[in-house]
């Protein structure tokens, strides 16, 4: 077993979604796999990320912890309502205005966690949702039911690497007041 694999963590702090609005998107998804070709996002694994941590050595953990402590948000609704395209990186997502209450909550943790931003962190902040990979064709500018998420709560998460499948694993939840 590769011990340096046990040692870290892949870690992101996300909102994580209640299963009728996962089953929305992963619904829509799948229609646009159809048109767009790509790898659709397992429904296990949709989410909207907040800040992007990376590695991290398990014994920081309790580092990322007390952040997700010390964050304070309230609660916000989003519609997804617009369809886009990552063309570099092929992935084709479904996205939502980023509500006062959402954008204050990401600026706080990457405040927080300035130290783990990658050097290219500066662009505006755009919540979305990946919805394909590999996708060679954009989606094409159709009329998208909006799915509703009401975010009560957002979540430390682990990104656990396997030979067959890697999994998402929550470590952290902290609720929005």
């Amino acid at each position: 077993m590769n011990t340096t694999r046990q040692a870290v963590a892949r870690l992101f702090f996300a909102l994580w979604p209640a299963p009728e609005v996962r089953d929305a998107l992963a619904a829509i998804a799948r229609g646009l796999q159809a048109k767009c070709g790509g790898r659709p996002t397992r429904a296990d694994r949709i989410h909207l990320t907040l800040f992007f941590v990376g590695q991290v050595a398990r014994e920081r953990l309790v580092e990322l912890e007390s952040v997700g402590s010390d964050v304070h948000g309230t609660r916000f609704t989003l519609d997804f309502d617009r369809l886009g395209y990552f063309r570099r990186s092929r992935i084709a997502w479904v996205g939502a205005a980023c509500p006062p209450p959402l954008a204050a909550l990401e600026a706080q943790l990457r405040a927080r966690l300035a130290a783990y931003a990658s050097p290219n962190d500066d662009r505006p902040y755009l919540p979305h949702v990946t919805l394909l990979r590999d996708a060679p064709r954009k989606p094409s500018e159709q009329d998208l039911p909006p799915v509703t998420w009401h975010a009560r709560e957002f979540v430390l998460v682990e990104s656990v690497m396997a030979a067959v499948a890697s999994r998402y694993d929550i470590i952290g939840r902290w609720s929005l007041t």
